[in-house]
């Protein structure tokens, strides 16, 4: 027997009010929230009244509904898609067992080639629809408009977003807006005076980038005393973030923040290993991985920004599988996750 909405608002702790809200789209409810309530409803194969009605006149009652899934990343080695991944199986997981493939196509870099093959192989194998980390640039845009259009394939981009894409939505971090976060927390700990150094992945990564957008416009608005010296790519590796960061303290004693948007965080404790007793410049990192829980315990940095990395894997899948079975469309374009601010005492 499916589960009933009482057993649903028992097991996760909230009202039936709030479970209705949630299952049927009637309203805001935390985010945070909102996925486990999901998540207790697709364990206990609970369906609302329209999915019933849309699986009744397709002939199907869940299990008999054969679609297919692709997902296609970027950075795959990077420490922040652990979560993201671990979002992405267990939501595969659950879906098996409801006629719903998943089949993940990971790219080590931002690499929009190598993304549009992993694009191409998907749809020779045959998918229903696609959730994607794009790269940023016209050519995955026009493949992706050509699914939409040409195919009929749903779309839903997550964690990095595209322009000029007919998207279903997207899952995600308002990057902007973390970076406003981060100037904040710069500015708090630097008491609004002094240079600053910013190191993305690459200048490619659209998320990195609307970061350092966001940092740089609340630093114009609201911190005129502190000063971006510069923004400089690191590959995602830790001895480039190493050397980065010693060479510009060369260049600048004084350093007074650095924000760390791009992997290879281990190589912040190399560069500090080398300050001979001096003070170390704040340090604002995105993402609560363990080695950066690690970075922030030994005091080698003050703040982690958490992006929510299993939800983005998780609700992007179950958002499409919804779109396949019920053709129901997401409550709205911009699904952001919560912005999580960590320190050494939260971690």
């Amino acid at each position: 027997m499916p589960g009933t909405i009482k057993q649903i608002a028992q097991m996760a702790g909230v009202s039936r009010g709030t479970v209705d809200r949630v299952l049927n789209k009637r309203g805001r409810v935390d985010s945070q929230v909102a996925l486990r309530v999901e998540q207790i409803a697709e364990e206990l194969g609970y369906l609302t009244r329209t999915q019933r009605k849309a699986g009744a006149r397709q002939g199907l009652s869940g299990l008999g509904c054969q679609k297919r899934i692709g997902v296609v990343t970027q950075l795959s080695g990077a420490s922040f898609m652990i979560e993201v991944r671990r979002g992405i199986e267990e939501i595969a997981r659950k879906l098996a067992f409801q006629g719903i493939d998943v089949v993940l196509k990971e790219c080590p870099d931002v690499d929009k080639d190598m993304q549009l093959k992993r694009i191409d192989e998907l749809v020779e194998e045959g998918i229903d629809g696609l959730a994607i980390m794009p790269v940023d640039c016209a050519a995955i845009a026009l493949r992706l408009n050509q699914l939409i259009r040409e195919k009929g394939i749903p779309v839903i981009t997550f964690n990095t977003d595209i322009v000029g894409v007919e998207k279903t939505a997207f899952v995600g971090l308002d990057n902007r807006k973390s970076g406003r976060a981060a100037a904040g927390l710069l500015a708090m700990m630097m008491q609004g005076k002094g240079s600053v150094l910013g190191i993305v992945g690459n200048f490619s990564n659209s998320a990195g980038m609307q970061r350092i957008d966001g940092f740089t416009e609340e630093l114009k608005k609201s911190f005129p005393g502190m000063t971006l010296i510069g923004i400089q790519p690191s590959s995602d590796r830790t001895a480039q973030v190493a050397s980065i960061i010693t060479q510009t303290l060369s260049a600048f004693p004084d350093l007074g923040g650095i924000l760390q948007i791009s992997g290879g965080q281990a190589g912040i404790r190399q560069a500090f290993a080398e300050l001979d007793g001096r003070l170390r410049p704040h340090v604002v990192m995105y993402d609560a991985t363990p080695k950066n829980a690690a970075l922030l315990k030994e005091g080698m940095a003050d703040f982690i920004i958490d992006q929510d990395g299993y939800t983005q894997g998780y609700r992007t899948i179950s958002l499409l599988a919804d779109k396949l079975r019920w053709d129901r469309e997401p409550d709205k374009e911009y699904m952001y996750t919560d912005i999580n601010i960590r320190t050494r005492y939260t971690c």
